[in-house]
């Protein structure tokens, strides 16, 4: 519905008044939650058929992470598994009883950090035909603080070229995820979910200093729009964007991009790399997040009068899991 003339200029008139301005700056100061800067680390690895020494060399690598400074660590999507939907119903694990659960949250105790982990093939506590695709979220008492089971799956059938149906395998998430820290709010996506720009858009407005996405870009769609992605959901929300990717195995069914990498609120790469095994190391700081929001002043301008705030249909509980309001 378009806006009267005289609703349009009361609207107006109200935007350049003096208790308005000062209402929407203080607004957008409180827009990011408490934050401090931390070492954010990005594992990049290959997977093989052997879940055990996945888990190992998953292991040494965080504890490698953490010994060169590093207080967040991301592992890659399904690190724990070779990629593919066939793959997934084998190594699919009850989290209540998950070998991966439990090096996870030993690792994350013994280097003191908070650990993404990536995401394994989880299968449902009381169904077990149902099967999600889930990263878990651990701080550094090894306590799971977050889950997430990726919201969008990837479902694609080109013919004569690819097709890749993750939904005739695994069940998709029903929440977003935004994960409590003592270094502020991190929110996080899988994969194809970064590929929607809402869950930024929501993480953004409330409070959230950075994305972080585990996935798994494959070698026609990386070189395409891995990196892109990540700057576009970075720009968009003037705040920090990092992807980890696994390492590239040309003896796998799936060949994954690689190139790990971190994007700053400006949208300039700061850290990345090629598709070798290899960790990415990235300051994050949340002063580059307001002095970029300063600068550029998208939260003060934003026209709620004429579009919808999406951020305003999800509510979030305690656990840090965002549903959409009924």
């Amino acid at each position: 519905m378009l806006f009267s003339s005289t609703l349009r200029q009361n609207f107006l008139s109200r935007c350049t008044s003096r208790p308005f301005q000062q209402q929407y700056r203080f607004m957008t100061q409180s827009i990011l939650a408490p934050a401090s800067k931390f070492k954010l680390a990005l594992i990049q690895l290959k997977g093989s058929a052997d879940k055990e020494a996945n888990l190992a060399k998953a292991r040494t690598q965080v504890l490698e992470a953490a010994k060169n400074g590093a207080n967040v660590v991301v592992l890659p999507e399904c690190f724990n598994s070779p990629y593919g939907t066939n793959f997934f119903p084998e190594y699919a694990e009850k989290l209540s009883s998950s070998p991966s659960v439990e090096m996870l949250s030993n690792v994350a105790k013994e280097a003191g950090i908070y650990l993404f982990g990536g995401s394994i093939p989880e299968r449902d506590e009381k169904d077990d035909d149902k099967l999600y695709n889930t990263l878990t979220v651990y701080d550094p008492t090894g306590k799971m603080i977050a889950t997430h089971r990726k919201v969008h799956l990837f479902d694609i059938d080109v013919p004569g070229k690819i097709r890749f149906i993750e939904s005739e395998t695994l069940s998709a998430g029903n929440s977003l995820t935004h994960v409590d820290t003592k270094y502020g709010k991190i929110g996080v996506g899988i994969c194809y979910d970064i590929r929607f720009p809402e869950l930024a858009m929501v993480a953004a407005r409330k409070g959230c200093v950075a994305m972080l996405y585990p996935g798994a870009f494959n070698m026609t769609t990386g070189p395409m729009h891995w990196e892109l992605l990540q700057r576009a959901r970075a720009v968009d929300n003037q705040m920090y964007v990092a992807a980890c990717s696994p390492a590239r195995d040309m003896t796998a069914s799936y060949h994954a991009w690689g190139h790990s990498t971190v994007v700053d609120p400006k949208g300039f790469v700061v850290a990345t790399c090629d598709e070798k095994e290899t960790i990415v190391y990235a300051d994050i700081d949340p002063e580059e997040v307001q002095t970029i929001r300063s600068s550029i002043p998208l939260y003060d301008q934003r026209r709620f009068d004429i579009y919808d705030d999406v951020a305003e249909t999800v509510v979030v509980d305690e656990n840090g899991n965002g549903i959409k309001k009924q």
